[in-house]
């Protein structure tokens, strides 16, 4: 079940956890007779704690995420922040506690969804550093992680070393993934990166191709070495592919 996480020690909840000996003060309610009757001693049976799971959500504010290739399609940023709100939606419902990363207020309950989607509309988004939870939190960072892996590497071991576990939903658009241009282009960088004419851009698609899937071979290595999960997904791709597969990485195993 969502929103009910066994934190491995005893308290409230309605899993066994273990059994332990009476000791005066315990209720005679707390008394396991079945386990007792084996034994010549009173035995007490605990449960594990199980609460709510705080899940923090992220998106990237770089430039290139208020890009696309036509109007027919969103941007980035705007598929985003649709993820991010449906799969915030889920969580509440669910019983977790969900918090925007850079915001410590946190949303809890289903009615909770519109606060949430005012606190996003308030503030611009935090840089991923900014992510700060309890223990057993999960954070789920929307982006097209398209910047140097090294910058990725040391934000991930940042990350992991809190510890804070999660997903990576990489988003970009259809464009970006198979360079669908041909002839004289020039590519104007959207974040101080310059302009780039290319005489003929299908020249170079073979070799594009190469580098996107060998940067995104990278994304998921580190990903994974860092115990979090790594997907993708397309802005002309329906939404609930990719909401369906982060609600499923969340769920507790």
């Amino acid at each position: 079940m969502q929103g009910v996480h066994g934190r491995r020690r005893s308290g409230h909840g309605d899993a066994f956890w273990q059994f332990r000996p009476y000791t005066p003060g315990d209720a005679a309610s707390a008394v396991d007779w079945r386990q007792s009757a084996k034994a010549d001693r009173l035995f007490v049976r605990e449960t594990e704690w199980e609460a709510a799971q705080t899940v923090l959500l992220w998106r990237d504010p770089s430039p290139s995420m208020r890009w696309r290739s036509g109007k027919n399609l969103e941007e980035k940023a705007a598929r985003a922040d649709l993820l991010l709100l449906a799969l915030a939606s889920l969580l509440l419902r669910g019983g977790e506690r969900v918090r925007l990363v850079g915001d410590r207020q946190a949303f809890m309950g289903r009615s909770a969804l519109p606060a949430l989607a005012a606190a996003m509309a308030r503030s611009a988004p935090a840089e991923a550093e900014d992510a700060t939870a309890p223990r057993h939190a999960r954070l789920v960072m929307f982006g097209d992680f398209l910047q140097p892996l090294a910058g990725l590497q040391a934000m991930l071991s940042r990350q992991a070393a809190k510890p804070l576990r999660g997903q990576m939903l990489q988003i970009l658009d259809p464009a970006e993934e198979s360079l669908p241009y041909s002839g004289r282009i020039r590519f104007d960088g959207l974040e101080g990166e310059g302009s780039l004419l290319v005489p003929r851009v299908e020249t170079i698609r073979g070799l594009y191709a190469e580098r996107l899937a060998a940067h995104r071979d990278g994304l998921s290595t580190m990903a994974r070495a860092a115990g979090w999960g790594f997907s993708t997904h397309l802005t002309d791709q329906p939404p609930h592919l990719a909401l369906l597969s982060l609600w499923q990485a969340l769920a507790p195993a």
